[in-house]
């Protein structure tokens, strides 16, 4: 009887375990909640270059002010050294704020801010703005399988 309780803790441990840890698979956030968007527009940002960060704003900006907000969904993902958008001291903080009341999002790739903490012992901070997904990329892919066209500018 005693094999059997043993071989029954371990199981419902392991059990627990396997509860409590995290998902591994690549975790997207939920679609934009904009039901009568008739334009659905993905925008990679994979580069620390200003004229990039300044250009997928632009961009950004340029299609709320061609298309009615509630007709367009955006969604800027930034992964790898693009994520230093999103982060407290960039200058292009206010306009990145100005697009989230509009309607856009701007995701932040937590694989990228792990690296960084990782490297440097110090989780760096982004802006309140910046909706977390754990894998940049991923979320591209999702977002493009469910009906995005994807933008690198």
């Amino acid at each position: 009887m005693t094999d059997l309780a043993a071989i029954v803790r371990t199981t419902i441990v392991a059990l627990l375990i396997a509860a409590a840890a995290p998902d591994t698979r690549a975790q997207q956030v939920p679609l934009q909640d904009k039901p009568f968007a008739e334009h659905k527009i993905v925008l990679q940002l994979s580069d620390n270059d200003p004229r990039k960060q300044s250009l997928v704003l632009s961009v950004a900006s340029n299609l709320m002010k061609h298309y009615d907000p509630d007709k367009v969904a955006i969604e800027v993902v930034a992964f790898g050294p693009g994520i230093d958008l999103l982060r407290p001291e960039n200058p292009n903080r206010k306009m990145v704020e100005s697009l989230v009341v509009q309607g856009a999002r701007f995701d932040i790739c937590l694989n990228t801010v792990d690296t960084l903490e990782r490297d440097s012992g110090k989780r760096p901070e982004f802006i309140a703005a910046a909706t977390p997904v754990q894998v940049g990329v991923a979320q591209i892919l999702f977002l493009t399988e469910n009906g995005y066209t994807l933008v690198r500018p």
